[in-house]
């Protein structure tokens, strides 16, 4: 058996393989393309393709494609054969440099949101050296950009390099301000934790709903829960065990830093957690692991649910996006550090996140918005649809302290004036956790909470990216005119958070009394998709991206109607199989139940017997099913009309207001009636029959 250090990247072109097999010459230009973003010349691109070929064929892969990322929420890849025909009937395997660097996939069925004409088949990926090529089922996977035969950007990708590009320029020029000539960029980081469910797969086959649309429809609760808080952290059940020890195989082979395991709160509900890599990487990383879970799962007899909210009743499920930024010399600009000099830097990297979030707290709730997440924001298990930050009180007390130009307690007794006198030293976790904050500093990173479970996190952190490297522009504007440094250093720092600290609440997320709070700082709580969705188009916005270069006007608007339309559909599908399960099977289950009280009845009363119960179920259970029959009815009725709308925002509005109400009347009707019935005559397995399944 393979040590985990000579298996840990063994699937990955990495840098050391690079190393031992390009020349050095090459290798040399192809870490300046990695390193500076600029384009490899074909020569060299060509050795590369002829390396990386030998070494996939060595790997026993026999397949190439250009890995992809889509606005679909999964990866996309069309697998090539290295073979190429000769004279004599035979064929070799090659690789050219073209076919390494660029691809051609029909683009025509891919959402575009009307960057492209349905019959405009072609679209182009663009190796992406940045993120190393892999080995995946006998595949050798290059990860690419996709963008349409116009240029336009028609995956998560592309944005995402390029707000990376963004906040480097920005942060560049504030570290050239304060004198640091040793850096030579900047990136920002991301650790997503990710959270998942795993239930035996001979339940999963027994429900239509989790097979087309990933959660449960219908299903009241189980006498037992999460209310014990006994799952969480306990003891890993041996066949989950063994899922994982796998899974941290085939992970770890691809180069993915898995790190943590552990039980989360809810029953049958796990979380992994990755060491810290580029965004652009992790991002990467993070779609594989989505891939793997679900596939080493079904090797165990077992589903992987990366649904946001399969099982009403219980915590659903989340991401936890840490986000940081870095040097290339490994210094993180979200650490506090010891002199005076480095606690100004600090201050002001600090105050640009703090500045970005509250500016821009609308494309944060965005970047976290979908159909299945609207169940999870808002409730007592993940943080509100409101966007707040939390620092802990030491470092808002500091805050406060610069705003006022005072003393900072016992510590510091002169006026606390930024770059003059010295910030207390904070020990690396200075603060509580606040598990209810959307955004929350823990100690030398931001902890974003509001990702929903099966999300991408390049979407979030395009957004972040962006937002902050407008604000680190703005204040490298102002100071590279600056007569005093200093003071110009200390008025930007204390303005800012005067002006921001609106978005710092440092208390309970889920208490009441903080939305009313929320309300009267005038911060926004857009509860749903087709809430938030609107402001990705505003001025403001389309302004920002467009200065950065990383989206234009005519890519944020396909966003959006893309965005828009997938809600409606999701809305449209669980509609269509909730109907479906209801008239096939539930319905025609209540009616046999119905018979068999019918006939109880019949006999009990023949022997002169008492039939109260009988009568008195019976009464219950058609009652609910003239119920049912007639919610069944307005709900079809519900998905012809949100086909008529013809427009993206009207149907999902109506969605949202309309066909969401409806589905939640039936589901409590149906849910009824499954407590009212033997557990033999109900049609699927039980909410306890599932997440319990897993022994």
């Amino acid at each position: 058996m393979k040590k985990v250090t000579e298996e840990f990247g063994s699937m990955v072109f990495d840098e050391r393989t690079m190393k031992e097999r390009l020349p050095k010459e090459t290798f040399k230009r192809l870490e300046k393309t990695m390193k500076s973003g600029k384009s490899l010349d074909v020569n060299a691109a060509t050795i590369v393709a002829n390396a990386m070929k030998d070494w996939a064929i060595e790997k026993g892969a026999t397949h190439y494609t250009h890995w992809f990322q889509p606005m679909t929420g999964i990866t996309a890849e069309k697998h090539d054969s290295f073979i190429a025909p000769t004279a004599d009937g035979k064929v070799i395997m090659e690789f050219s440099g073209k076919e390494l660097v660029r691809g051609e996939p029909d683009a025509s069925s891919f959402p575009s949101g009307g960057l492209r004409a349905t019959f405009e088949a072609r679209g182009y990926t663009a190796w992406d050296p940045t993120s190393f090529a892999f080995i995946k089922d006998g595949v050798l996977c290059i990860p690419t950009a996709f963008c349409s035969y116009g240029g336009q950007a028609l995956d998560k990708k592309t944005p995402l390099l390029r707000s990376m590009e963004a906040i480097n320029r920005q942060a560049m020029r504030i570290l050239r301000l304060f004198g640091n000539t040793d850096a030579t960029c900047v990136k920002t980081t991301v650790g997503p934790e990710q959270e998942y469910f795993l239930i035996d797969e001979k339940m999963y086959e027994k429900r239509r709903d989790l097979i087309y649309t990933g959660r449960t429809l219908f299903g009241s609760k189980a006498p037992k829960g999460q209310e014990l808080d006994d799952h969480y952290f306990g003891s890993i059940k041996t066949r989950v065990q063994e899922f994982m020890k796998d899974l941290n195989d085939e992970l770890w082979q691809l180069g993915i830093l898995a790190k943590t395991e552990h039980n989360e709160v809810a029953p049958a509900q796990h979380e992994l957690a990755p060491i810290f890599t580029t965004t652009n990487i992790a991002a990467d990383h993070n779609q594989l692991t989505m891939e793997m879970m679900q596939k080493v799962a079904k090797r165990h007899g077992m589903v992987c649910l990366l649904s946001e909210k399969p099982f009403a009743g219980v915590n659903g499920s989340g991401k936890h996006n840490n986000w940081s930024i870095s040097t290339d010399t490994g210094v993180n600009l979200l650490e506090p550090g010891d002199t005076p000099f480095e606690n100004a830097q600090f201050l002001l990297f600090l105050c640009s996140v703090i500045k970005a979030v509250d500016e821009y707290q609308d494309l944060i709730r965005i970047s976290a918005a979908s159909a299945g997440n609207d169940h999870r924001l808002g409730a007592a298990e993940a943080p509100p649809a409101v966007v707040s930050m939390f620092l802990g009180d030491e470092l808002t007390e500091i805050l406060e302290a610069i705003e006022k130009e005072e003393a900072y307690g016992a510590r510091e007794k002169e006026l606390l004036r930024v770059g003059v006198h010295v910030l207390p030293k904070f020990p690396k976790d200075a603060t509580d956790r606040n598990r209810t904050s959307p955004f929350a500093f823990t100690g030398n990173k931001f902890e974003f909470r509001m990702l929903g479970s099966s999300a991408s996190v390049s979407g979030p952190n395009t957004m972040l990216n962006t937002a902050v490297a407008e604000e680190l522009r703005l204040f490298a504007d102002e100071l590279e005119v600056a007569e005093d440094f200093e003071k110009t250093l200390h008025d930007i720092i204390r303005k800012t958070i005067k002006e921001h600290k609106r978005i710092i609440f440092n208390g309970n997320g889920y208490d009441e009394s903080w939305l009313k709070e929320a309300k009267k700082r005038g911060l926004l709580n857009l509860k749903t998709t087709p809430d938030a969705l609107p402001y990705l188009i505003s001025k403001k916005n389309i302004e920002l991206f467009k200065t950065h270069k990383v989206f234009t006007e005519e890519e944020l608007y396909s966003r959006y109607e893309i965005l828009m339309e997938n809600y409606s559909k999701v809305l449209g599908i669980e509609a269509l199989t909730m109907v479906d399960m209801t008239r096939k099977d539930i319905l025609p289950s209540a009616m046999r139940y119905g018979r068999e009280l019918c006939d109880a009845a019949a006999a009990k009363k023949s022997l002169g017997a008492d039939t109260t119960y009988e009568s008195e179920t019976l009464k219950t259970v058609s009652s609910l099913t003239t119920g049912i029959f007639s919610m069944v009815g307005q709900l079809e009725r519900d998905i012809e009309e949100a086909k008529t709308m013809g427009d993206v925002t009207k149907e999902a509005n109506f969605c949202k207001d309309t066909l969401f109400s409806h589905m939640a009347c039936l589901r409590a009707s149906v849910d009824e009636l499954e407590e009212c019935m033997p557990s033999d005559t109900w049609p699927y397995p039980s909410y306890g029959d599932i997440l319990f399944s897993v022994k």
